[in-house]
């Protein structure tokens, strides 16, 4: 029996439990990408009509017997992972609403069922394809316009998010990179410029944690939702901004801004809708420490085996992807784009 076999009755109880008879699903499909969640879409009958769905389902966190730093990254799961996105909503971030939380009694583990938004979110096509220029035309504008309103979300409706601020941040991945007894001399220099270069002083606010194309559904000239919050936090709103400029996440385009946008048009579109005014330097900051986070990510990725005795292929392609932000951050401290 296929997964989708063995998926397809706990769904459609789940379905018909939370969302209404008689819950028959069809088009079941697992969607690729996703480190920490499995994805499906799929149509669910509900009374008269036929309505397009995804189900999020989350790994839960890791439980080590012994403290681990990589444990202690900030993560949201399940009914967590859902919050945010009702949150969001209310804050007038454009998000998949929200149809369904699941509970322990669908036997489908920590999740969701959200509405299906139709949209692209493979950069290469929206980097080159005809499509969307319109989308290319301010991308920075409306990412701007986006983070502010998403950094006045309420987080007293959000108690479980673990603050991570640039202090926390920055001591958190150096115990994660030590962590995993694999000296690499830029890491080192990456953290150590990161420690020397701190912003001791900034606003705190919820935080999307991963805000970049591949978690954007863009459709037509515009941003349709911002999806996968699990690795939100309170911290520092200019976190997000940074991190949306780290060369990794441009997939080629020439622009600092998701390859599209200059960071002075994303600054001037975020205080303009709303948030905090973020200097060059500040913005600076995470945008280089966002290129050695994401090369200590990869470490972390390519060294799993030594801790789950199994070596995959995304593993070991993730794994050697660490060689390219490293460059990016040296690049960046001699004051190249």
């Amino acid at each position: 029996m296929s997964l989708a076999e063995e998926l397809a009755p706990l769904l459609e109880r789940a379905v018909a439990r939370h969302l209404g008879a008689p819950g028959t699903i069809a088009d079941l499909k697992r969607l690729t990408g996703g480190a920490t969640k499995k994805t499906w879409s799929f149509t669910a009958q509900i009374g008269a009509d036929r309505i397009p769905l995804v189900l999020q389902v989350s790994t839960p966190r890791a439980a080590p017997a012994d403290p681990d730093a990589r444990a202690e990254l900030p993560r949201v799961v399940g009914a967590e992972d859902a919050a945010m996105m009702i949150a969001a909503a209310r804050a007038g971030v454009p998000v998949p609403p929200v149809r369904a939380v699941l509970t322990p009694e669908d036997g489908l583990g920590p999740g969701y069922v959200m509405a299906f938004v139709p949209g692209e979110t493979i950069a290469r096509r929206i980097l080159r394809e005809p499509a969307f220029a319109a989308l290319r035309h301010g991308f920075a504008e409306r990412c701007g316009a986006i983070l502010a309103r998403l950094h006045r979300m309420d987080a007293a409706t959000l108690p479980f998010l673990q603050r991570s601020g640039a202090v926390e941040q920055v001591r958190l991945y150096r115990r994660a990179y030590e962590s995993l007894d694999h000296p690499q001399p830029v890491i080192e220099l990456g953290l150590r410029w990161a420690e020397d270069h701190l912003p001791l002083r900034h606003a705190m606010s919820v935080v999307h944690g991963d805000f970049r194309l591949g978690n954007l559904i863009c459709a037509g000239a515009a941003i349709a939702a911002v999806i996968d919050w699990e690795l939100a936090a309170l911290g520092d709103p200019a976190q997000d901004l940074g991190w949306l400029c780290v060369k990794t996440w441009r997939f080629g385009g020439k622009a600092p801004v998701a390859g599209m946008g200059s960071r002075d048009a994303l600054r001037d579109a975020y205080a303009g809708a709303g948030g905090v005014r973020i200097e060059p330097a500040h913005l600076r900051f995470w945008e280089a420490f966002g290129s050695i986070k994401w090369a200590i990510m990869c470490l972390m990725k390519g060294q799993e085996h030594h801790q789950t005795g199994r070596r995959t292929v995304e593993q070991m392609a993730i794994g050697r992807r660490m060689e390219e932000p490293l460059f990016d951050f040296l690049q960046l401290l001699a004051g190249e784009d």
